[in-house]
C-alpha cells in the first residue's frame, strides 16, 4: 500500500490511524500541501480532486476516507472499525459523520484558504469561524455520549471504533485552532484513552516523516 498523504491534514491523519488499527503496513509519500504539490499536475493525475489522502493498492488508487476505510473493513474485518449489532453500528457512524461531514468539510483547508484570500480574513477571523463549527460539532458529540452513558474511555464500547478515527484528529485540528476544549470532558477522556494506544501514537501528525 502507497498512502499519499500529509502530516497535518485530518483526513490522512484519520486514515492512518484506520491502517494502524488494523495492523497493516504502509509506504507514505508525502504531498506538501504547503508548496501546493497536490496543484501539480503529477498530482492530479493521481487524484484528480487534488485532495489528500489517496491511497494505492496494487496499482489501483482510492480516494475519500469514507470510501477508503469502508474498502478497508470490508477486506480486512479483523479489528473491525465499526460493531457488529446494527443499531449500534448505526450509532457509531453517526458520531463519525458529525465530524466527517458536518465539522471537518467546513474548516479544511480549502476552505480556510478561501477565507483567508478572498475575504481578507486573519488568523482571528480564521480562529473564530473553526472554533464556531468545531464546538457545534463537539458538543453534538458528547451530548449524545452523555445520552447514551457512554464511560469506556472510547467513543462508542470499550475498543476504539471508527468514531475514535474521525474524532481525534478533529481534536488535534481545535487545538491548532486554539478551541477551550475543557467544555468537553468526556472527549478529552477519549483522546487521552486513544493516546495510550500505538497505533494513535504512529498516526499523530508529530510522528509523520514530513512533520515539520
Amino acid at each position: 500500500m502507497k498512502l499519499y498523504s500529509f502530516f497535518r491534514s485530518g483526513t490522512s491523519h484519520r486514515l492512518r490511524i484506520a491502517l494502524n488499527l488494523k495492523g497493516l503496513t504502509y509506504e507514505q509519500v508525502a504531498v506538501d500541501l504547503r508548496r501546493e504539490e497536490h496543484l501539480r499536475d503529477e498530482y492530479r493525475s493521481i487524484n484528480p480532486q487534488q485532495l489528500v489522502p489517496a491511497l494505492d493498492i496494487d496499482a489501483v488508487t482510492m480516494t475519500q476516507t469514507p470510501a477508503i476505510i469502508e474498502w478497508l473493513e470490508e477486506r480486512y474485518p479483523q479489528a473491525p472499525l465499526l460493531p457488529q449489532d446494527p443499531i449500534d453500528r448505526a450509532h457509531a457512524c453517526a458520531l463519525a459523520a458529525i465530524i466527517g461531514c458536518d465539522v471537518h468539510p467546513v474548516n479544511n483547508r480549502r476552505i480556510l484558504e478561501a477565507l483567508r484570500h478572498r475575504f481578507k480574513a486573519d488568523q482571528a477571523a480564521i480562529d473564530e469561524w473553526c472554533s464556531t463549527w468545531i464546538s457545534s460539532g463537539f458538543s453534538a458529540f458528547e451530548a449524545l455520549l452523555s445520552a447514551r452513558g457512554s464511560d469506556h474511555g472510547f467513543s462508542f464500547g470499550d475498543a476504539p471504533t471508527l468514531a475514535d478515527a474521525y474524532l481525534i484528529p478533529q481534536i488535534e485540528s481545535a487545538r491548532r485552532f486554539k478551541v477551550d476544549l475543557a467544555q468537553w470532558p468526556r472527549l478529552l477522556a477519549i483522546d487521552e484513552a486513544c493516546g495510550k494506544l500505538d497505533a494513535f501514537q504512529r498516526a499523530a501528525p508529530v510522528a509523520q516523516p514530513d512533520a515539520s
